[in-house]
């Protein structure tokens, strides 16, 4: 090709590929390798299991895939839109199967928790007690305190992903919050 010909293009930008993906699924390529790992990794931390969490991750982009003429740009990044596919392809999962799902409670995020729910009263007391009390919750419950906890999630991306208003986000979320607090003195005068 002659140089004078050629024209430089600049790469497209992502909402420019979305719109190309909704009518050319083969444009859906770059968009699943820009997120497999991330929605891979979001997955397995839910799950705990590679190949079930491949599984599960490949049933999400072929869910984004059928339902991209649906997605509408909300002032999130388009990577919240998968997050919700995500965590409702994981919920279900649960529920189907009727399994147990796992948190991982790392000390920096526990900490968060614990300071938005006590300051630094009873820190340590409520450390040892909160894996108990937070088997007590339920799916809806628990995905909530981990999107905005474990993850930091803010509560607009956290509303996106479980599909409620931001307000109704917040407010779940400290209603659980408030549950978490009844459980653990519950569980101190026990």
């Amino acid at each position: 090709m002659n140089s004078d010909t050629r024209i430089d293009r600049e790469p497209l930008s992502e909402e420019e590929v979305i719109q190309k993906a909704k009518s050319d699924p083969e444009a859906f390529r770059s968009i699943y390798e820009k997120y497999f790992k991330r929605i891979f990794l979001f997955v397995l931390h839910r799950v705990g299991d590679k190949d079930l969490s491949a599984d599960i991750t490949s049933q999400v982009f072929l869910k984004a895939l059928q339902k991209l003429h649906q997605y509408q740009p909300r002032g999130l990044p388009f990577s919240s839109w998968l997050f919700r596919i995500a965590a409702n392809e994981c919920l279900d999962f649960f529920r189907r199967h009727k399994r147990v799902r796992w948190i991982v409670l790392e000390d920096k995020h526990a900490d968060l928790l614990y300071e938005e729910m006590f300051g630094n009263e009873m820190i340590n007391e409520l450390k040892s007690r909160l894996p108990l009390i937070l088997e007590k919750l339920t799916p809806d419950e628990l995905q909530l305190i981990e999107l905005r906890f474990m993850e930091s999630r803010p509560f607009k991306e956290v509303a996106e992903i479980v599909g409620v208003s931001e307000t109704y986000a917040k407010v779940r979320t400290y209603r659980v919050l408030d549950k978490i607090k009844k459980l653990f003195i519950g569980s101190r005068k026990a």
